[in-house]
């Protein structure tokens, strides 16, 4: 993610949140031969939208970039966010008391 090359311009409006304000993006690219789990998401995202481009931002509000499953898990039930995907597991359900848990341990994130 070292370069930054421009965004073709028929293409801006179909991916907007992953244009910088002149124009680039930095753009990574997967291979089904090194992540097959991830570029399988990104083929199945492209037959349902026609647009093969995920946009991957940091994981994390106001902290650290997550690095473990525990962050991942602790992030999740503390910000507004819908699902979690964390290896083969998709989570959308937030339990009361984990949330509050998560809370209680980082008060200053939530």
């Amino acid at each position: 993610m070292t370069m930054a090359p421009k965004v073709r311009a028929d293409k801006v409006d179909l991916i907007p949140a992953a244009v910088h304000v002149d124009g680039t993006g930095r753009l990574q690219t997967v291979d089904r031969e090194d992540n097959p789990c991830y570029y399988a998401v990104i083929e199945e995202y492209a037959k349902v939208t026609g647009i093969p481009v995920i946009l991957n931002t940091s994981f994390n509000r106001q902290e650290p970039v997550v690095n473990a499953p525990e962050e991942a898990i602790s992030c999740y039930l503390r910000i507004d966010m819908d699902v979690l995907v964390l290896g083969d597991f998709y989570v959308t359900d937030k339990n009361p008391q984990a949330e509050r848990r998560a809370r209680e341990a980082f008060p200053d994130q939530a």
